[in-house]
Formats: structure tokens, C-alpha cells, sequence
């Protein structure tokens, strides 16, 4: 059936055909053209495509900031003991500085005979101040928590205790190091 439809469209067509030969040089002619709207074709964009890297590029920053924007918003301040009230603000300060001051006696100390010691109290305090980081999140996340601000003061006390202990034991290092040569002569 197939080959009937097709028979019957060539036998309508029959006398419509162009049978006649082409001019000489039809295909040079021909290519030639080709050729011309091949090079139009691809002139044409290289004017634009200079611009299209920089547009590439300047969307692609305005896409990181957008997204740095929005992520700075989403993500609430942590806060310390300073965020809740005046008073545990000047708690805050009051550690911190005694803190700070007990390091600098704890430096001050340090010696081949305490060495172990003050690495051993600085070990001590990395862990407590990691500690403090989990409690200023907790504090954030439950909204002055009483809690977590007892916490946060108790973790303050401990990281002083920690210092008084080291200077103590230290002291007594020292103590033994100068009672030593009075055993000796004995």
C-alpha cells in the first residue's frame, strides 16, 4: 500500500520535475555562499561574546552575596553572660580580668620544673573555654536560661580554681626545690 502512495505522488509530479542541467561552476557558486553565511554566522556572536565572561562572573557574585546576605540574617547573635543584664555583664568583666591575671602569674611561673604543670593547666582551660562556646550557644538557643547563665558563671569559677590550683602546686614545686639541698647535707 505504502509503495501505491508513493507511485501515485511521483505520477502526479511527473512533468514538474527540473531535469535541465545547471550552469557551469553552479557548485563553486554554490559552496561559495555556503562559505559566506557560515563566516556572517559566526562574526556576528564574537562581537557579543566578549561580554558574556564578564556577565557570567558579575552574576556570580551577585549570587554569593545574596546567599551570604541571607545566611548572615538567618543565624541569631551568640550570646554571653553581657547579652543578659548590666550586672552579669560586669560578672563577665570581673572574670575575664581575674582570669586573664592569673594566666599572666601562671606565665610569669613557668620553668623546666613547672613546665608539665602549666601545659597540664592549659589543657584544663581549652576544655573549660570549649565548654563556655556549648553554654553561649545554649544560652542563645533557650533565651536567658537561669540555668545556663549559672552554668556560664560556674565554668568561670572552675577555669580560677584551675589557675589557684596550678599556682599552688607550683608553689610547693618551688618550696621542695629549695628545701632539697638542706636534705641533702643532712
Amino acid at each position: 500500500m505504502e509503495k501505491d502512495n508513493i507511485d501515485n505522488l511521483f505520477g502526479k509530479l511527473e512533468n514538474e520535475f527540473d531535469i535541465d542541467m545547471p550552469n557551469s561552476g553552479h557548485q563553486n557558486r554554490f559552496l561559495e555562499k555556503l562559505k559566506q553565511q557560515n563566516t556572517i554566522a559566526y562574526i556576528s556572536p564574537q562581537k557579543t561574546s566578549y561580554w558574556k565572561p564578564f556577565m557570567a562572573v558579575a552574576a556570580s557574585l551577585v549570587l554569593c552575596f545574596s546567599i551570604f546576605t541571607f545566611m548572615q540574617q538567618q543565624e541569631p547573635e551568640i550570646k554571653d553572660l553581657a547579652s543578659v543584664s548590666p550586672e552579669l555583664s560586669r560578672t563577665q568583666d570581673f572574670f575575664t580580668l581575674a582570669i586573664q591575671n592569673e594566666l599572666a602569674t601562671l606565665e610569669a611561673e613557668r620553668s623546666p620544673e613547672t613546665e608539665e604543670l602549666v601545659n597540664d593547666a592549659l589543657k584544663q582551660l581549652q576544655v573549660l573555654e570549649a565548654n563556655y562556646e556549648k553554654l553561649k550557644k545554649d544560652l542563645t538557643e533557650s533565651g536567658d536560661d537561669k540555668r545556663v547563665v549559672y552554668a556560664m558563671i560556674s565554668n568561670f569559677q572552675n577555669r580560677i580554681e584551675v589557675l589557684e590550683h596550678v599556682l599552688e602546686n607550683i608553689e610547693e614545686v618551688k618550696q621542695f626545690k629549695k628545701d632539697e639541698p638542706n636534705h641533702n647535707t643532712l
